[in-house]
């Protein structure tokens, strides 16, 4: 019986894309009308908390009216033949919608809110709204289980282990640029295969061999699926 392969892929906005969650580049989306750091860092949440609130509580309600795509439903379909870990930037659940079963959360989870002073006290609230005055059990007040920018990444460490695992490191929806995902490459093992889909022209300047499929994570998945299965 021969060994089987361990598939890690690192995802990020692209893949959620085509299920219709807006990005921060989306022209006309749900970030435009916001100044980045006023929502998504801790300086905003100390600032005006409760625009925080009501800026993921509209994201969890817009993510409760998507569905997952093919790219994500290829990725569990993986699981049949491959030992598969995803390693994501999103903080979306449609991953695990998709049918994955083992899914790393770098930046959080948008259907999760926390302790504003342990965050470690975590509960899930799904599709609901956080409110202003809703106490996490410790007696502060809930936020958002999300990092955001001025927060250090808990699980940076849990992912490298995990890339350094892979027999097969697959780059899906998110640039070469972008980090930690980009630091994350390099703990890949030198004989492992990796591939980056992305629709656009990509450079990479590290040294290591990538084959790029030139397509949006649906396609790309499709003709990467066919390309793991048969080699």
């Amino acid at each position: 019986m021969k060994d089987i392969k361990k598939i890690v892929a690192l995802t990020g906005a692209g893949i959620s894309a085509e299920s219709g969650i807006t990005t921060f580049r989306d022209s006309g989306g749900m970030w435009e009308q916001y100044d980045v750091m006023e929502v998504a860092s801790i300086d905003g949440w100390h600032k005006n908390p409760q625009l925080m609130l009501r800026f993921y509580n509209d994201r969890r309600k817009q993510l409760d009216e998507v569905e997952p795509n093919a790219a994500h439903r290829i990725l569990a379909e993986l699981e049949t033949d491959f030992d598969v870990t995803i390693v994501t930037q999103n903080v979306d659940n449609l991953h695990e919608r998709g049918g994955s079963t083992n899914v790393i959360h770098l930046h959080g989870e948008l259907t999760k809110a926390r302790s504003s002073s342990d965050p470690n006290m975590i509960i899930d609230v799904g599709s609901s709204p956080i409110e202003w005055g809703e106490k996490a059990p410790d007696g502060t007040q809930l936020r958002p289980h999300i990092v955001w920018f001025g927060e250090a990444v808990p699980l940076i460490a849990t992912a490298a282990k995990a890339v350094s695992t892979a027999d097969i490191l697959l780059i899906i929806g998110t640039s070469l640029n972008v980090y930690p995902a980009a630091g994350l490459v390099g703990y890949a093992d030198r004989n492992a295969s990796i591939y980056l889909i992305d629709p656009n022209e990509v450079t990479s300047n590290m040294g290591r061999k990538i084959t790029i499929i030139r397509e949006k994570a649906t396609a790309g998945m499709e003709k990467l699926k066919k390309i793991l299965l048969e080699s």
